[in-house]
Parts: structure tokens; sequence; C-alpha cells
């Protein structure tokens, strides 16, 4: 009893701070249920209210060369104009673009974009302003890599090249994430007074509270239908009260709450690939050029590796951790076009138990397996401030002590955290619409072993190369699915193992019921941005 009533105290606390809050930025008070003259209103005036994290607000502004659009949460960027999109099933469309298409090397990609569209301030965009986004982009960016592009070079008003410094077959997939900038209006500080050619001008911004869209009278394409948005940023406790509240429309929200109800809301859930799963260290112990601790005597077995991916229950996981809001996990791109199924596995235990046997992994007398003086156990960080991945380690540790194997816990920051992870398993959260997260993950670096966990196949590494010298996408999604498993190696249950996927997250909103959300595609990592991508598409309905 005394738990939750501190919990209710939390949230009546976070109810008059979002109160204020709202107040503050002008929101004004509507009625939580029924068509009530506010909600009128609003369909009227066509305007939203979504309530995000407070790390969703952009710090450096809206500049796609300061990561507005990629980096973690990588989402359309609403301001500016794309030349492609991606599509509900995550191939590829066009926005600026009408034509695109790479040489028979891969070296120069060729992309014709439309002659009528303008910036907000009336001038033309052309293909000039593309090239000088890409190569200011490429010079000034610490979020995006473009090491791929050698330069951007506008051939005439409406055809642009990009010159590849290598061939880069998903390059289609960074397209559809840079907002084209007006050579003519750029500055020092655009990122806080963007001109752009999208669905949505800049109105206001009020640092570390609100950011207000209005819609772009002048913009190309569909219709926009929600004519002005506004994004609220509130820690997740607020956020649910706001809603309680009525003063906000939709707010992200966590499956802790799901058991939760809201007079006049609904609970909306949208699949994603943002996905929860820990590295295990592929190489023994030792220490790497700089003297920091790599590897770890027990997860380099790959017999360990693979005992461990079938012995975990990801479906128990996901009712008693995620309440029911998520699907399996078992790579870090389920769904995705480029996935390869035999990454998938059933869950089972005894069987599990017989390859950690037959491997020399005995039971000791405390239950916990030994093997040539080595203990059966590994140290397993999740992020201190992420109560998500802090129960999915425990939970991960009570099921491993069934096989035999100890683990044990402990909650670190990211300022140590990647270090410690060459040698120690991590809860990690990855998902994105391209496949550059496989490579980021798999591929080998300049000192021999792959990034983030010590891991290395210098067959992966060819299929991975050479997805990305492909001509065409399709080649190279094939040439994805070989690097995670060709029939003989490669990176899943049967191959090396190296990562051990658990959940993909659904992603949940509280939604006014007379509040119609436009059909959302894959969400990635990140419960941010990616709601809105559609926001412009989004209608009010009577009850």
């Amino acid at each position: 009893m005394k738990r939750r009533s501190v919990r209710y105290l939390s949230l009546l606390t976070a109810l008059c701070c979002s109160i204020m809050f709202l107040s503050a930025c002008g929101g004004g008070a509507k009625a939580p249920q029924g068509d009530t003259p506010e909600q009128t209103e609003q369909a009227e005036e066509a305007s939203v209210i979504v309530a995000m994290g407070p790390n969703s607000e952009p710090e450096a502004g809206f500049d796609p060369a300061c990561g507005w659009g990629a980096g973690e949460h990588v989402h359309e960027p609403l301001i500016q104009s794309t030349l492609t999109v991606t599509n509900p099933d995550l191939s590829i469309g066009y926005d600026l673009a009408v034509d695109m298409k790479a040489s028979e090397d891969g070296m120069t990609w060729t992309v014709t974009i439309r002659d009528d569209v303008k910036f907000t301030d009336g001038e033309p965009l052309k293909a000039s302003d593309v090239a000088f986004t890409y190569n200011t982009v490429k010079e000034s960016s610490s979020v995006n890599d473009f090491t791929m592009l050698e330069e951007a070079v506008a051939v005439d008003d409406t055809t642009v090249e990009f010159h590849m410094a290598q061939a880069y077959s998903i390059w289609p997939y960074t397209m559809a994430i840079v907002g084209i900038v007006p050579e003519h209006a750029y500055g020092p500080d655009y990122g806080r007074n963007p001109i752009g050619s999208g669905r949505y001008l800049l109105k206001q911004w009020d640092k570390g509270q609100q950011i207000i869209f209005e819609a772009n009278p002048d913009y190309y394409g569909e219709e926009i239908k929600m004519k002005k948005v506004t994004i609220v940023f509130m820690e997740e406790d607020a956020a649910f009260a706001a809603a309680k509240a009525g003063q906000v429309d939709l707010a992200y929200t966590a499956s802790a709450y799901s058991d939760q109800t809201i007079d006049g809301y609904e609970l909306l859930a949208f699949e994603t690939v943002d996905n929860r799963g820990f590295n295990l260290p592929a190489v023994p112990a030792g220490r790497g050029k700089d003297g920091a601790a790599i590897g770890n005597d027990f997860t380099s077995d790959r017999e360990v590796r693979r005992a461990v991916n079938i012995g975990l229950d990801r479906q128990e996981m996901l009712e008693n951790v995620v309440n029911g809001y998520g699907t399996p996990a078992y790579s870090v791109c389920d769904k995705m076009p480029w996935y390869n199924p035999s990454a998938e596995v059933t869950y089972d235990p005894e069987a599990a138990k017989a390859i950690l046997k037959e491997a020399g992994w005995v039971e000791g007398s405390d239950g916990i397996r030994e093997k040539n003086g080595v203990r059966a156990a590994f140290h397993l960080l999740y992020p201190a401030s992420d109560s998500l991945r802090q129960a999915l380690a425990a939970d991960t540790q009570n099921q491993l002590r069934e096989l035999g194997i100890e683990v044990t816990i402990e909650g670190v920051g990211w300022d140590t955290a990647y270090d410690r992870a060459q040698a120690e398993p991590l809860m990690w959260g990855w998902g994105a619409h391209s496949p550059m997260e496989l490579y980021n993950i798999y591929h080998t670096l300049d000192q021999g072993l792959a990034g983030y966990s010590p891991y290395t196949n210098e067959t992966v590494d060819q299929y991975m190369d050479e997805a990305l010298a492909a001509s065409d996408l399709d080649t190279s999604y094939e040439l994805w699915q070989k690097a995670q498993w060709d029939g003989i190696t490669g990176i899943t249950q049967e191959g090396d193992i190296p990562w051990i996927w658990l959940v993909n997250i659904d992603h949940l909103y509280w939604s006014r019921s007379s509040l119609k959300v436009a059909e959302q595609k894959l969400h990635p990592h990140g419960h941010g941005w990616s709601i809105v991508n559609n926001v412009d598409q989004w209608t009010w309905q009577e009850l």
C-alpha cells in the first residue's frame, strides 16, 4: 500500500506540474471525453498537441547538419523536404526526387528533382541547394556518417550527381533523412530559424517547453490536414498526468502504464524495430591496444552463446516485462526487407542444457557450471536510467540461473558502458530503417574486431562489403541476408551468434478517442519523432 501511495503522489505532482506547464505555454485545457465544444473547436482549427519525452527536443535546432532528422531517433524532418522517403513496407519512395539511378560501378548516383518546389521564403528549390546541403552535412555533421560521399554536384537546375568515395547501394535510405536547406538562406542561426520546403513551418520554439509547427501553405505535396502541431516535452509521469487532465491529445507512455485507463482516451500500440538485446564478447579475455579489458573467457565459447540464445524464453519476457506490448526479437533487422528468417529460434531450455553439457560445462555443487576452472558466469550491464532494460537484465539473470549460468547485473552510465561492453555484456537498444545497423554492429573495424563488442568473421564482412557495392537494392538485400546466414556461416544460431536479441518493444501512446492517427510504418529505435512522421494526415472525427 505504501508503494502505491508513493506512485499516486508522484502522479499528482506531475499533474500539477503539467497543468502549470501547459498554461504557461498557452495550451488550452480540453475536456477529456465526449464530443465537447472544445473538441469541436479544435477539429475546426485542425490542431493537435503531442507530448514527447525531454530527450526528443533537438537541442541543436532544426539543421540537418546538426542531426535534425538523423542520429539515434531517425525521422522525417517535417520542415525540410527530402529526396526520398521510406514507404510503410520500408521500400524507397520519392519526395523531391522524380528519378534516380546508380552507375554500373555504384560510384555515381544521379537524381532528378521536381521543378515546382519553393522554399517558404518564395525562392525556388534547385539542384544547387541539394548539392549544397549534402556537401555541408558531409563537412560539418558530427551525427551523420558521410564518409561514403566524395562530393555532390548540381549538373543543372533539376539534376544532382552524388560522386561516391565508395560504392554504397543503400544510399537511398540516407537520402530519406537528409532535409534540403536553402543555400541562399543558410547560416550559423539556421537551426533556430529554419527555412525549408516541407510540410510545416517553425512558428515558435520555447526551449525546454514546446515547439509549434504550422502548415506550409505552399507545400507541393498532398494536402495538409492537420494545420497546427504543438509538441510539448515532458517526463513520462507528467505526460500521463497531462493526458488524464485532457491537456494533450496524444502522449507517449510506457508499458508500466498500460493497465491504466483514461476517460476519453485509448491506448495505441505501434510495432517497431526498436529492439532490446545484449552482446556476448566472442573472444577470450585479454587487453586491447589501449590496455583496456576486452573479451570474456566464458562467452567466447560459441556453444555457450548458442545455449543462451535458445535458453531464454522471449515470450515470457514479453508478458512479464512489457505487458505483452511487443514481439520477440531474433536479430537487429527483424521485419525488414533484408531480414533472414533463419535467425528465428525456438525456446528449448533442455536443448540448451544439453549443448552446455556436451561442450564440457558441468554443474558444480552450487548448481553453477564450470569448465577447466572457468565459472559459467558473466556480469550483465544495463543503463542505470532505463527501468525496462533493468527489468530485462533481471529476467535474463533469473532464466539463465535455471541453465546453470550465474549472471550478476549492474546499472551503469553511458560514460563507461561502451568501454566495459568490450568485456562484459550490456543490455542495448537498437533498430533503424537501414541495413547499416547490421553493418555497424557486426562488421570488423580497423583494429580487427567489431566496434561495439569483440567479434570478427571474414565471410560476414565480405557479404556486407558486397552488399554495399551492389548496383541495386534488391541484390543488396540478398547479400545482407547471406551475411546473417549463408547455410555455412553467419551471425545466427547455427553460426557465431555473438549477440542475443530479446524483444522488439511496441511504442505506446495515449490518444484522444476522437483523434484519427494515420497508419504508421515500423518505428525505429527511439520513442520520439517517428510518431509524427505523417502528422499532416491526422484528422479529427466525431465519436
